[in-house]
């Protein structure tokens, strides 16, 4: 099938030239219609689409610029050409600044007109392009908006419908353990699973209530001092340090802007990450510094000696439910490092990794240096 020919409005009040014009680009293979009233071309523009309209600049009902600037109110993707005499140039010069993209001199010269009109084509498909590419954001925004209230209604239903069904089992495996003490060891082993499986499961409903939240909280920024963040969480963390032998390494960390509960939560989750998977080192060894990055980052890294990783696994480590060890030599529901790479990607961050099975891994973060950005 042949592709549509492009349409060109002509508008000139000199009714001989308009149609000579007309006929000569219709020669050239352009689909054209001519007015010598500006105010008939308006009329037909609210009727017909076009892709080009060329005007002239002095006519005695309208002036091009007036014209063009009303034919641009109707079809916004429209490019229009300006038309006119040796003398009157400057003003040519002008209406470019109102709108138009162009201007060809009377008397027209075929081999000047063809040029303008290739070059003002290509202009207005891409403007057709971008306008469509701007629909369609507006189509992607209306689904994630619409995405994000199922969201909202899916963390309800966890938060409501799934929490009760947990405690219900919970509660009545308490009951059956009171009231059957003779229950054999087979019995007791069964027990302790469902008890097990009945935690784990309220631990995930847990960790997707806040994976949910971190996509969806209003980001509250602020100025915060980081070695005071990872000294608050390491302190938070003792518990899971009780009886180990761990040589902290904490290197000086910068002040960064950001929001202080959600970087918190990322400083939490790598620091717990380490503890965790460094369990079986004795002496564990945890480094906590910064290094070079981009230009205009902040790059803050968490080091272990523990179980390491094989890097061909790695973009797995920051999926949700992604675990890369079985789940009875290390806990976990493979949630946090999604979590991480969620709040540092809405803080315009990075997230990566990099590790050597039975060597140690390294957590990296960055952030934008805004303290360094100039003011406006």
């Amino acid at each position: 099938m042949a592709e549509p020919l492009s349409k060109i409005l002509i508008v000139d009040d000199e009714v001989a030239h308009m149609r000579a014009l007309c006929n000569t680009l219709k020669d050239h293979g352009y689909a054209t219609m001519g007015f010598s009233s500006a105010s008939a071309a308006l009329a037909e523009l609210k009727k017909t689409e076009f892709d080009l309209i060329l005007t002239d600049l002095m006519m005695p009902e309208m002036d091009g610029i007036a014209l063009l600037q009303a034919a641009l109110q109707t079809s916004p993707e429209l490019v229009g050409i300006i038309m006119t005499g040796e003398g009157t140039i400057t003003t040519a010069v002008e209406a470019m600044k109102s709108g138009a993209l162009d201007y060809i001199l009377k008397p027209f010269k075929l081999s000047a007109i063809l040029p303008v009109l290739s070059r003002a084509l290509s202009v207005r498909r891409l403007r057709v392009e971008n306008a469509t590419l701007q629909r369609r954001i507006v189509e992607r925004t209306a689904e994630l908006e619409a995405a994000n209230q199922e969201l909202d209604a899916f963390a309800h239903s966890i938060s409501h419908d799934l929490r009760a069904p947990v405690r219900h089992v919970s509660g009545f495996a308490a009951l059956l353990a009171q009231a059957a003490p003779e229950l054999s060891e087979k019995g007791r082993h069964y027990l302790g699973m469902i008890e097990n499986a009945n935690k784990h499961m309220g631990q995930l409903i847990e960790d997707l209530l806040h994976f949910s939240r971190n996509s969806r909280a209003e980001i509250r920024r602020t100025t915060i001092d980081l070695n005071e963040m990872f000294e608050k969480v390491i302190r938070a963390a003792q518990p899971e340090m009780e009886g180990r032998h761990i040589n902290w390494h904490k290197n000086p960390l910068p002040r960064v802007q950001g929001d202080p509960s959600l970087l918190q939560q990322v400083a939490s989750n790598l620091i717990l990450n380490a503890l965790k998977y460094s369990r079986t080192r004795n002496p564990a060894e945890i480094e906590i510094g910064s290094t070079t990055g981009r230009p205009g980052e902040i790059v803050v890294l968490v080091r272990d000696n523990g179980v390491g990783f094989d890097m061909k696994y790695m973009d797995r480590l920051f999926g949700v439910f992604q675990r890369l060890h079985r789940p009875e030599d290390f806990e976990g529901t493979g949630i946090g490092l999604a979590n991480v790479r969620r709040i540092i990607a809405r803080h315009g961050g990075r997230t990566w990794a990099d590790g050597k099975v039975d060597v140690g891994a390294t957590f990296y973060f960055s952030l934008p240096d805004r303290l360094k950005e100039p003011s406006v």
